[in-house]
């Protein structure tokens, strides 16, 4: 049987090991899972509330407007509603950037390690990739192959801050690369982490408002996954000028967001109480992993998520990330994207705990 070309050597993306399949797998019982980047505190009480008050409604299409959540969004960031796109979590929204801007004939730009999704829906419309040779973002570096090939690029990503390593840019720096691009070059600003970001160091802040009134060919994507703790729903947005947002609505289809997954995000939204302990609770635990990397002398990235990268000389991360898996513990492997690094979701102090005393057990063996 035949397939499209571009087929050929396209990557599936792997996500973290699943806590069932692990508990089978090893036989272990109490699985605890620090590898997807999901919030530690789980999600809001509001939220679950507002699945069990709409259950009824799963039977039924949703609003395809999906006016609620608009408008919610739109109060957030001081925008209008016609500035935005809903997703089925934000990658959702990188495959539309993706078939509306992409081709064989031209290409897009990222640093040398970024959100896999980038690269496998660019292969999607059969474009070319171009990369830094630095891991992280490397301005210089970004500005130089833009400069070199910017007839072909058409798509910028920016990830604000960088998954998986945790490097994030200032917002000055960020600004200064949008202004060296093309007006027909998109800069795509994914967000996914940036509320994390801007609460370690405000200079890191990316705002929507204050990018559409700048530029007319920014898209700025977030996600309800990570602060609001609704990875298993699937929703994420993009915000950018009416042109983007309309093109894009072009390639997305009727209903790509569930009912339930509307109403759990007009209800995040409305718990900022929620939100602040998710922040305070990260930044806290993160402080206990800089400090034990420390005592360990492992190198780490300074990270401005929910997740810190630890970067190996001597220990092999396959070994390593094996016989965690055996004590029921899940971390996220880096040697796919040609690191022998592991990355770490924060997690709840207890989870931590647990984490800190099975490492440092394997690790000095």
């Amino acid at each position: 049987m035949e397939f499209n070309a571009y087929l050929d050597g396209l990557p599936i993306y792997e996500p973290g090991k699943d806590i069932d399949a692990v508990a089978r797998e090893y036989g272990v019982k109490d699985v605890i899972k620090l590898a997807s980047n999901e919030n530690a505190l789980g999600t809001s009480a509001k939220v679950i509330e507002a699945i069990k008050q709409n259950a009824h409604l799963a039977h039924l299409y949703p609003d395809d407007n999906m006016s609620e959540l608009k408008e919610k969004i739109a109060q957030k960031h001081k925008i209008k509603t016609t500035n935005i796109i809903i997703g089925a979590g934000s990658d959702q929204i990188i495959e539309f950037l993706s078939h509306a801007k992409l081709n064989s004939k031209n290409a897009y730009l990222q640093c040398g390690i970024s959100f896999a999704m980038y690269g496998i829906y660019a292969k999607h419309c059969s474009a070319k990739a171009y990369k830094t040779t630095s891991k992280t973002h490397d301005l210089q570096e970004l500005k130089e192959l833009y400069k070199k090939h910017k007839d072909e690029i058409k798509v910028v990503y920016l990830c604000i801050p960088n998954n998986p390593l945790g490097d994030c840019l200032d917002k000055d720096e960020v600004y200064d690369f949008i202004k060296f691009c093309d007006k027909d070059c998109v800069v795509a600003l994914d967000c996914a982490y940036n509320d994390f970001a801007a609460f370690k160091d405000s200079k890191k802040k990316i705002d929507a408002k204050d990018l559409l009134d700048n530029f007319d060919n920014v898209l700025f994507l977030a996600t309800f996954s990570k602060l609001y703790g609704l990875g298993g729903l699937r929703i994420g947005y993009g915000i950018a000028n009416k042109e983007l947002i309309q093109s894009l609505y072009k390639i997305r289809a009727p209903f790509n967001v569930s009912n339930l997954s509307l109403k759990a995000a007009v209800a995040a939204l409305d718990d900022e109480d929620f939100v602040k302990r998710t922040l305070n609770t990260n930044f806290n635990e993160m402080k206990r992993y800089e400090k034990f990397a420390k005592e360990f002398e492992i190198s780490y990235i300074n990270s401005y998520t929910n997740f810190i990268t630890y970067i190996f000389e001597k220990k092999n991360t396959n070994d390593l990330c094996e016989k965690l898996l055996k004590k029921g513990i899940i971390i996220r492997n880096l040697q796919s994207y040609g690191m022998n690094a592991v990355r770490i979701t924060i997690g709840k102090s207890e989870d931590n705990d647990r984490f800190f005393d099975e490492f440092s057990k394997i690790y000095v063996l």
